[in-house]
Parts: structure tokens; sequence; C-alpha cells
């Protein structure tokens, strides 16, 4: 494709996109909903219930009847645990789209929700100690807000319900008395499938016959608990979507991904990404922790602006541009390895996906309000609940303001963040979700931060320098104004087959950005040259439609899942003006500020704007030839362009390029819980710019050969990851020997390394979450003087590691107080591809105390509680970023 067509190209799809939207969204508008048959209830003596009884409707969410005043006879528990499930001759698998829990007076009823066909269901009960256990083989788990429902202490006598994933289809159902199993009675609704919980409360107190019918009172309300849970303290996920675009489980994808729940974020009381993030194994890259969370390493690569997802659509504007606030942010997956066969171009690093907060259908309040170290604070609010009566329309509002100073001298920053989410179902099959996120952040820019080499990793004649000296100048500022609106339409044709499509804008508004930058360290390791930047108007949008189709079918008795899409993307920076001014010394151990910009710097004044254009079509195959084998089969093609004006001299330049990346993965599980799994992939990122002989530049290529072990232990409460992995980097610019003044793409880049990651449920009340890499990451190819062949990349440690637990006491008096205990260690690391330096490596310790009983929760959280001076990264021998000292943290959250 030339040069511009890719432009009118992703304008008239756009067009075409956006009208077969509107004929999905005004079709079901316009259409009844079916009726639901519910068929009659098989039970062991193989009789049926009457037709009329089992097919009554239940009222709407907020009128649902109370399970002893629901008119229909009751199915003996023993009886469904003797008798064998009924054969089907169908292998469909249905969806259950959707888990209600409420209250009656015997104890409490489950409700799946499904489209159709509830009937179906293939229950096969069981008993585990005090937990009742129903696996359902033909099922699958399609829930708006993630891929497992729990609920902690519903009801007197039961401590938790949860419904998960145990595979791609089937749903496992559990319920666990606080000293005994629970008793459980089955039947069918026009809304699902019911379980009837007798708790061991209930029993105790009203000893009465399962056969006879309880009284009712009709001046008793009905209590309906969380249909989705807020957040609870669980670790373990057992599905994701980063890496297959579908809920599916991490056992059956051929790549490692591991999942960070809310309860993480909650427990170490994270305020940036980068506190969390490190317990899956991302390494800072040349930027600190506490001011950016955009430069990362994965795998020994450095995770750009096109690997950051946010609910599966790239992000260059908030999470790739490091203001990534985490007040609303749900859960954040790491897929380790190259993602260009779903999300286009990318380093072979890997790919981050935010996960936002997702309306609830029950009513669900939280106040939260944190205040720590350095004058931290940070006050902040959750909302959620049904809009209208039917439970159709629902909302969630997240809001939080934050105010915080630094151990780096007058460096203070300012966010403020309100996140509406509104979802609206206008039909039984069709679901549309419409969120924004409005977000300002003002500070000193952390481009000041940092302190030379000589004199913090390496030795100063003039001593140490200080980890709180500011380079520039208490007068320099930054501000970012961004902010997105978007959609999220889902609309089921069957049990089988779904239509998604999501589209977002995003923009980012920087007017100023005022900095005095280092340039030099002079001969006496003392006196720092800077100069004056001043960047003015930066400002970016960014548009996103992604359209995909994904479903189950078969072909003779092998099972396929379908997955195809086509995404196109757009980012504009119709801004970027700026100029460099000269400006005074600064001595680094008797600085003296104040200075004043002098003249600008002939040559420096900038102001360009800058196009990027995608288009991408993808593919995959997700295919169960047995039950214990699958193959994953992918691939995606891009068209990519990029068009820079310079504006000052009318310089253009214009590349277009595409790239094919695959995707091919196996997985054997030889036991249900056990997976080995393989995969080979490849990745793409473009390179721009032209050799001697004005040849344009092919895309750098990243591929990956990876092997590894699953394994979901402890009841599948915890989940392990064992991989072994090769990536190598090829078509990577180097100067041309025979012509300094270009490139050629002679340079390659190799990583090796082995990964151990867990996380999940040791006891209840015990979470963990860890992580362990070895990582081999050098040059192997080059023609730049300034490196030398097997010289190691930056900023990656060859070990490190990361472990944290927590414990809460589950019952008794102290129900509720707990704790936890996290532990960092990351190995020596080379300052620059020179490798003329090296960081030390450190290890810090964190710790928490907590109180959580009933709606209130209370911690405090002990980061860095050894106050280890130690250094995070570095981008140059100008740029070395020191780590947070000690520091403490007090929070205190409401939930009513």
């Amino acid at each position: 494709m030339k040069p511009g067509e890719l432009h009118y190209f992703f304008l008239q799809s756009l067009l075409l996109i956006g009208s077969v939207m509107l004929m999905f969204i005004y079709k079901p508008l316009r259409v009844n909903a079916l009726a639901v048959r519910v068929a009659e209830i098989p039970v062991s003596n193989q009789q049926l219930l009457p037709q009329e009884t089992i097919t009554r409707s239940l009222a709407p969410v907020r009128e649902i009847c109370s399970f002893n005043q629901i008119e229909h006879p009751l199915i003996d528990n023993q009886k469904l645990v003797q008798s064998s499930p009924i054969p089907t001759t169908s292998t469909e698998v249905i969806s259950v789209t959707g888990v209600k829990v409420n209250s009656t007076n015997k104890g409490l009823e489950v409700i799946l929700e499904t489209s159709s066909k509830s009937e179906r269901l293939q229950v096969t009960p069981k008993t585990e100690g005090n937990s009742y256990v129903a696996d359902i083989p033909n099922a699958q788990l399609r829930l708006t807000s993630g891929n497992a429902f729990r609920q902690s202490k519903p009801v007197p006598g039961i401590s938790e319900v949860t419904v998960t994933n145990v595979d791609a289809n089937r749903i496992r159902v559990t319920v666990t008395g606080e000293a005994l199993a629970p008793t459980v009675e089955l039947f069918d609704s026009n809304e699902g499938l019911v379980f009837g919980v007798t708790s061991t409360t209930s029993i105790a107190q009203q000893p009465v016959p399962l056969q006879q019918k309880p009284s009712s009172s009709e001046n008793q309300a009905p209590i309906e608990l969380e249909v989705i849970a807020p957040p609870d303290t669980g670790y373990n996920v057992s599905n994701a979507t980063t890496a297959t675009r579908t809920n599916t489980p991490k056992r059956d994808i051929p790549q490692s991904i591991q999942v960070i729940p809310r309860a993480v974020i909650e427990d170490q009381a994270a305020d940036f990404s980068g506190e969390v993030l490190r317990d899956a194994g991302v390494q800072r890259g040349g930027l600190p922790s506490r001011n950016t969370d955009n430069i990362v390493i994965i795998r020994g690569f450095s995770v750009n602006n096109n690997n950051f997802l946010r609910n599966g659509l790239r992000d260059n504007i908030f999470t790739g541009g490091g203001t990534t606030n985490l007040a609303n942010i749900e859960r954040i997956e790491v897929l380790r390895g190259p993602a260009s066969v779903l999300y286009g171009e990318g380093t072979p690093s890997g790919a981050i996906n935010f996960i936002t907060k997702q309306p609830l259908q029950q009513p669900y309040y939280a106040v939260q309000f944190k205040v720590g170290s350095y004058s931290f604070y940070e006050p902040s609010f959750d909302l959620s609940g049904p809009l209208t009566t039917d439970g159709k329309v629902s909302y969630r509002l997240n809001a939080a303001y934050r105010s915080t100073d630094s151990f780096v001298d007058f460096l203070h920053e300012e966010r403020f963040l309100v996140a509406p989410v509104i979802s609206w179902q206008p039909a039984k099959d069709t679901r549309i979700v419409f969120d924004a996120d409005y977000q300002q952040v003002q500070g000193i820019s952390s481009n000041e931060i940092g302190l030379p080499a000589i004199g913090s990793v390496l030795p100063n004649p003039n001593g140490k320098i200080p980890i709180n000296r500011y380079l520039g100048e208490p007068t320099d500022t930054a501000k970012r104004t961004i902010g997105h609106i978007g959609y999220d339409f889902e609309h089921t044709f069957n049990d089988n087959w779904t239509l998604h499509n999501a589209f977002r804008f995003e923009f980012g508004r920087n007017p100023y950005l005022l900095s005095a930058l280092p340039l030099a360290l002079r001969p006496n390791d003392r006196t720092l040259t800077r100069q004056y930047s001043t960047s003015l108007e930066i400002d970016n949008n960014q548009y996103n439609l992604d359209t995909h189709v994904d479903g189950k079918f078969k072909t003779g008795s092998i099972q396929h899942q379908l997955l195809a899409g086509v995404e196109f993307y757009r980012f504009l920076q119709f801004h970027n003006q700026g100029f460099s001014q000269t400006i005074g010394t600064l001595d680094l151990f008797d600085p003296e500020y104040g200075q004043k910009p002098g003249a600008i710097i002939p040559g420096s004044a900038s102001n360009r704007k800058t196009r990027n254009d995608v288009a991408g079509f993808y593919a995959q195959d997700l295919i169960a030839l047995t039950n214990s084998l699958k193959v994953l089969v992918g691939g995606r093609f891009d068209l990519v362009e990029i068009y820079t004006e310079n504006l000052i001299n009318s310089l253009v330049t214009d590349q277009s390029d595409s790239a094919f990346s695959p995707r091919v993965g196996i997985v054997y599980q030889p036991l249900p819980p056990v997976s080995i799994y393989a995969n080979y992939s490849k990745s793409f990122t473009q390179a721009i710019g032209t050799d001697a002989q004005a040849n344009p530049f092919k895309p750098s290529r990243g591929t990956q050969y990876e092997v590894g072990v699953k394994a979901d232990l402890l009841n599948q409460k915890l989940s392990t990851i064992l991989s072994l992995y090769q990536i190598t980097y090829t078509n990577l610019t180097t100067p041309d020997p025979n012509n300094l003044l270009y490139n050629i793409q002679t340079g390659e880049q190799r990583s090796r390394g082995v990964e151990l990651s867990v996380t999940g449920e040791l006891a209840p009340g015990w979470n963990i979450i860890g992580f362990y890499g070895y990582t081999d990451a050098r040059i192997t190819s080059t023609t730049d003087n300034r490196y030398r062949v097997g010289n190691l990349l930056n900023n990656v440690p060859t070990n490190s590691a990361s472990l944290w637990t927590t414990y809460i006491i589950p019952r008794g008096s102290l129900r509720g107080f707990g704790g936890g205990l996290g532990v960092n260690y990351v190995g020596d690391r080379e300052g620059d591809l020179q490798n003329s330096f090296h960081l030390p490596s450190y290890v810090t310790v964190d710790a928490a105390l907590y109180y959580r009983r009933n709606d209130v929760s209370i911690g405090l959280n002990f980061k860095n509680l050894f106050d280890l001076d130690y250094y995070e990264s570095a981008n140059s021998n100008l740029r070395v970023y020191p780590g947070t000292p000690f520091e403490v943290q007090a929070s205190l959250k409401w939930q009513f």
C-alpha cells in the first residue's frame, strides 16, 4: 500500500464498521425477547416435575422471591448425589452470563443465568469436606466483569460461594459451609439453573424435613447480595483475556501469562503500577517507578507504548504515557513474549493489559482515605449499582485525588481522576458499555529526577551525592490533561457465536513542560552543565476501533474456538513545539538554585506533527483435538503508515510497511490440573528511516520459542507456571561501517531465560504471589563501535525474585486481623549498553498490618521497611534513579 493510501482506507473502514454497528444496535430494540422454554428436570427415578411448576418465571432482580416463596417440589440432594448425570447427545457448550446470590429463610439461592437451554446443563455433584462441589461439564462462565464469581460469608453458616471455569467447557460451583457441608437442591427457572442451599445454621435452627415446604412471610423483604462481588481477598484468577482475546482458562493458553488481581493492589497499598508489576517479573526501565509507569522491561526487552493495553485496546496515552491511576483498575494481566499476533506492532517483550472496573448489578458504595509519608494523602470513592428497576442499566463511578511530595527535593505532584461507566442491556443478547476517564496530572516532570553515575553507583572524590538532590530548578513544572470516551458492544447470536465491537477516543494535552536538564559532568566531578528545555502545546489524539467475532463449532469430533477480527488505529500528534535555552551550571554538593534561563540555543526550535495509521486483520483457532490435547494457531497481517511533517522546514517523511505475525502453540494435559505447553510466535516493530541506497528499513522482528508447564494445585486455588524461552530481536539498525551517515539493519539482540511464577491461596485466608526469573539478555550482532557483541542489555538483572504473602484470620474472635510480608530481590544490572557501569543488587522488604471486619477495612503498610539505599534503573551515566526510602501509609476503607 502506497504512502497516504492507508489514511483513506482507515476513514472508509471506520464509516463501514459504524454502519454495521448501527444495524446491530437497532435490531435488538425492535425485537421482543424470546420466550425461554425450560424443560423438565430428570431425577434419579426418571420421573419428571410438572411443566407448569418448573417454568414459573422469577421476578426481576429487585423483586426476586425468596427460596421459601417459590412454588415447586424440591429434589432430594442425596438422591442427586447417588444418581449419574443424564447423558445427552448435545455437545454444545452453554454460556452462563450471570450469577445471582439471594438469601432465603433456609439459606440462599445461587442462580446460574443462561440465555436458553438451562435444562441441558449436566450437573455432577459431590461433597468434599465441608464443601458442596458441582461440576457442569458442558458450560462456560462468561461474566461481564471478569472470569470468576466469589461471595464470602453470604449468610450465617456459609463461608463462601464460588463459580469458576475449570476449563474451556466446564464450570465448577462450590458452596462451603462454616462447619458442615450444606444441603443443596436443584431446580430450573426461566432465568437459569438454581441451586437452593440450606446452610448448616438453618438446619440446626429449623429441622424441617427436606420435602416439606417451609412457611413464608409476606412481610419479609428478600435480601439480595452482590451479584458481582466487590474486590475480595482472592489472588488466583483462573481465566485471562489478553493472550487470546477470549475468556480462556490460563491452563489452556500455550504462553506464559500472570494476572495481578485487585486484591494484590489493595493489600500492597500500591500507588503506581510498578509496585505490583514486579510481582509478575516486570523490571524497571530507564525512569523512576514513582513518577512514570511506562518504562518497564519483560524478558530482557523494553515494553514500548504499543505493548500497553486497556481493556484489550492499545493505549498509548494513558498507560503508554505513564499516567495510569490504579483507583479504577480491577486487575492487570501480564502476557510474556510477543503479542503482535493479536495486537499488532510492538516489541517482543510482551503486553500489559489494564482491566478497568465494571458496573455491578447490586448497590455497592465504598469510600477510602489513604495518608502516608512525604505528605501523601488520597481520598477516593467507588460507587456502583443499577439505574433502572429491571437492572438493564447500571453504572460505576470511581474518583480519586492524590497529593504527594517525594524524597527528592522540590518534587510535588497532584493527580485527579474521575471515571464513569454505564452498562446498558437493551435486549437479552445485546449489551453495550459506555466508559470514560478524565485525569489531570501536575508536578515536576520525571526528566529532572536522577543522579550522575559518578557519585551514586560509582566513586566520586567529592563524596556521595545525596539521593534527594534535584538537578533542575524549583520552578520547573509540567502539566498534563488526559481523557478518553468509548464503548464496548457485545451481541450474542446463540450459545456459540458472539460479536464484539469496541471503540475508544483518547486525548492528551500537555500545555507546558519547563525543566532544566543535565548535559554533562565536568572533570571536577561536581559541576553539572545544563540546558533549559521548554515544550509547549504537545497535543495527542488516539482513535481505536476493533471488531471481532468468536465462536465454537465442531468438525467431526474436533472442537474449535475461532476468533477473527479487524482493528483500525490512528494516533495524531498535531502540536509538538519546543526550544532550548542556556542556563547556569549546578554544584551537586553545594547547589544554588534560582537561576533563570538565558538565550535560545540556535537550531533547538522544533514544531512538527505526526500521524500513525494501522489496519490489522487477525484470526485464531483454539483446537481441542481431545480433552487433553489442544492446539492454538493464529496470525495477524498489519498495514502501518507513519507520516511526519516538520513545520519549521516543511520536511516530510512518509513510510508504509506491512508485516505478518504468526503464533503456533500446543497444550497437553496429562492430568486435568497440569498443562505442558510449547509455542512459537513473532512480533514486529516499524523501523523508520532508509539506508545509504535510500531503501526504507524493514520492520524489526522478534521471534520467540517457549516451553513450559502449568499446574493448578490445592483444589485449583494455587496456580504455578514454569517456563523456558528464547527471544531473538533482529533487523535492528546499527551504523553502516561504509557510510557512517547511515544505518544498516544487521543489529541483533537475544534473551534466554527461565521463569517461575506462583499465585493463589495456600490455605483459607493465606494468599501468595511470587516470581523468579533468570535472564541472559545480550547483544549478538552489531557494527556500532560503542558496543561489543556479548554486552548485556541494560537494566536487565540476571536473577530477580519477588514474593508477597498475606494472612487474614478467617474465623474466631480474632477474625479479620492479619498482615502481609513481601521481599523483592533484583540482581546486578548494567547501566548502559556500553556496559560502562553497573547497578548493584538489592533486597527490599515490605510489610503490612490489616483489620477487616464487616464493612470496615484498616491497613498499615510499610514500604522499604529497613530503609535501604538502592538504585532502581538508569538510562545514561547522568541518569541513575534511586529507589524510595522507608515510607509508611495508612488506609481506611468503608463499604456500605
